[in-house]
């Protein structure tokens, strides 16, 4: 991937809440999360979790072991700046999720909220994976949100993959458990109308 020049202009010039992908709270992927039946001392990853708000909200829910992962710097120091001395008790990592190194079976929950459609290179698609197998614990679970096929091509600039339940569950793996999906529509700031698919997997014990 060579999109980092990219999301670093875009949070150099824009107030997250006016990018594409701004919510006031990602309330989805916050129940999603809570179905897991995660303990609050479960290790999270936020993967391009960037300036988003999810980390205000599993912080002030009382989990304990949150990681934000982002490949633009100027993301992460939005959302420490917002968090003050709470951001204190995130790790903070700067990287290419499809390159970052990342500790081995660790994380009970893995989340990503619209990364993973950017990745339009099968190769890219690959590394991912083969990053997300690694880190997540044997039963750990994956949240993960894309565009649906009624979603528009295009994101942020950058052109998308769109996926149904069944095409994102081959992408990252077959023998994951899909245990819930659903569509919800997203509006952006601009008054675009995205379609995301939210699914809930499973790693095998």
């Amino acid at each position: 991937m060579t999109i980092k020049p990219h999301w670093e202009r875009l949070y150099a010039t824009k107030p997250s809440h006016r990018l594409g992908w701004y919510e006031p709270s990602l309330q989805t992927s916050l129940t999603l999360i809570r179905r897991t039946g995660a303990s609050r001392t479960a290790p999270i990853i936020d993967v391009g979790g960037g300036a988003a708000t999810l980390v205000d909200d599993l912080l002030e829910a009382g989990f304990e072991d949150l990681t934000v992962l982002d490949i633009a710097a100027a993301a992460l120091a939005q959302a420490r700046a917002r968090l003050g001395e709470r951001a204190d008790r995130v790790r903070w990592i700067e990287g290419d999720v499809t390159d970052v190194i990342l500790p081995d079976d660790h994380y009970a929950i893995w989340h990503d909220r619209a990364v993973f459609h950017f990745l339009t290179d099968a190769a890219d698609r690959t590394r991912y994976v083969d990053r997300l197998w690694r880190a997540l614990t044997a039963g750990g679970h994956i949240v993960i949100a894309t565009f649906a096929p009624e979603a528009p091509p295009t994101c942020s600039g950058l052109e998308v993959v769109r996926y149904t339940p069944e095409g994102l569950h081959r992408e990252l793996g077959a023998s994951l458990i899909l245990h819930e999906h659903h569509q919800a529509l997203h509006v952006t700031p601009g008054g675009v109308e995205q379609m995301y698919l939210y699914c809930r997997f499973q790693k095998p014990d």
